[in-house]
């Protein structure tokens, strides 16, 4: 017979813990006060899962798209496709998208020989002018570099601003991926990827102070960030920054873009130069996403009075990356992105009559929620953000060493809503069960409390 944790270990039953909800798990996390967004983790799910994914509003290649609202229509451009610049338009983020026949930058600045156009960003200037950066091959070089054009329309014809690349650090491998930034103040800024993965060299992210103009600079730019984590496999790319809550987030794409491993992180600053804290885990992966979207990245952050977006690119089984959308909320300063999984750590949660057991071997953070064992035992998550209300899927880290099939009752702020029920797996056998729950938009708290049998909890994820 295999007996209950709390038969088999000292228990330290019956204290109350009011523990952070969610701590920094090493020197790059995410502030304590926030979630750990886009688990990768494997795990065997069981249950109903009715989980609202991200949304295919353009289903064509399509990638790294630049969205921005001008008047009443919102416009999208994207990295060449028989175009230097494919575009595109919308009466909402969510669609009907219109693609369109022209290219926008019909002509190359004389630098750029043409054949690798890419990751372009659009503004409007405070003359009413707009401000395309693009990406083009620097034909002296054979290295990539930005260049800057102007247009009357959003959607153009752009006509390239000066002879030369506006950035063009050929000892640094050029650069890529330019993005606008400005400021609550007005003040603008470009900011930009050395490319050091064509060279071999360090990769950096850079913010460098515009003028109004947007390609007059102010001063030399500023590294805020590179590639030095494992899980970026040496690349971050697609750098976007916004202001969220006097926080500045910079959102970038990271590893190899041919592949599922390819995702969606952040990192946190109270400057816009920096220093920036990268997030402990992406926002959002191929894993976090469930495979709803494969090796999600070139994210653009909308800021739109009918709801923030989050509007990236993702494979297509017909070939290509097409554009998707998804509803963007802010937990303080940190995004959640709807239909990516966001992890809750439970041993960081308010426990009653239970207590965190530590060391657990192959847990998340190798820490957990043990002795939940008595009818006023339970384990609230609460700082639960989520960008819209509706159906969501509670998922469950645990292990069950009952002889039987174990179960807890789930609260959601304060309503009674069912039961999640945890297959058989063993103590420190750790699986995933999952239940749809309905959440307010804002913030919510969930409480798992005894139910029938015995079962430990790890975490819990809201996709």
């Amino acid at each position: 017979m295999v007996l209950p944790r709390s038969s088999r270990l000292l228990a330290a039953a019956g204290a109350t813990l009011v523990l952070g909800v969610l701590a920094a798990g090493s020197a790059a996390a995410v502030p304590a006060s926030g979630p750990e967004a886009g688990s990768d983790d494997a795990g065997v799910s069981v249950g109903v899962q009715a989980t609202v994914r991200p949304s295919l509003v353009l289903d064509r290649d399509f990638p790294d798209p630049d969205v921005s609202k001008f008047g009443d229509t919102y416009y999208a451009y994207a990295t060449n496709e028989g175009k230097n610049l494919p575009w595109a338009t919308a009466p909402d983020p969510d669609g009907p998208w219109t693609y369109r026949t022209t290219d926008a930058l019909p002509t190359l600045g004389a630098w750029a020989q043409e054949g690798r156009t890419w990751a372009p960003d659009v503004s409007r200037r405070a003359d009413g002018r707009y401000l395309l950066y693009y990406t083009a091959w620097h034909a002296a070089s054979g290295r990539q570099c930005i260049g800057a054009a102007l247009a009357d329309s959003p959607g153009g014809p752009f006509v390239p601003v000066g002879s030369e690349p506006l950035v063009c650090p050929l000892e640094a491998g050029g650069a890529i991926d330019a993005s606008s930034f400005t400021d609550t103040d007005g003040t603008r800024y470009l900011v930009w990827k050395n490319d050091g993965n064509a060279i071999g060299a360090t990769t950096w992210i850079h913010v460098q102070r515009v003028a109004a103009d947007g390609i007059t600079f102010q001063g030399g730019p500023t590294q805020v960030l590179r590639n030095d984590r494992a899980d970026e496999a040496g690349i971050i790319e697609a750098p976007v920054i916004t202001k969220a809550n006097g926080k500045y987030v910079l959102f970038y794409s990271a590893g190899p873009y041919s592949t599922d491993s390819y995702g969606t992180s952040y990192a946190v600053a109270s400057s816009v130069t920096g220093p920036y804290t990268k997030a402990f885990r992406f926002l959002m992966t191929t894993q976090s996403l469930d495979g709803a979207v494969r090796g999600p990245g070139g994210a653009d952050v909308l800021r739109d009075a009918g709801g923030d977006k989050l509007v990236f690119h993702g494979h297509r089984p017909a070939g290509g990356r097409g554009m998707y959308v998804a509803d963007l909320g802010w937990a303080n300063e940190l995004p959640v992105v709807r239909g990516s999984r966001v992890r809750y750590e439970a041993e960081r949660g308010s426990l009653n009559n239970c207590s965190v057991r530590e060391n657990a071997a192959g847990a998340s953070d190798g820490k957990v929620v043990a002795y939940i064992d008595h009818a006023d035992s339970w384990v609230d998550v609460g700082a639960i953000y989520v960008p819209t209300s509706g159906s969501y899927t509670l998922h469950v880290g645990y292990a069950n060493g009952s002889a039987q099939t174990a179960s807890h009752t789930v609260t959601v702020n304060g309503s009674a809503a069912g039961s999640i029920s945890y297959p058989v797996t063993g103590w420190d056998s750790w699986r995933q069960a999952s239940q749809d729950i309905t959440l307010r938009a804002g913030w919510n708290t969930v409480r798992l409390g005894k139910g029938t049998a015995f079962a430990e909890v790890d975490y819990i994820e809201i996709a």
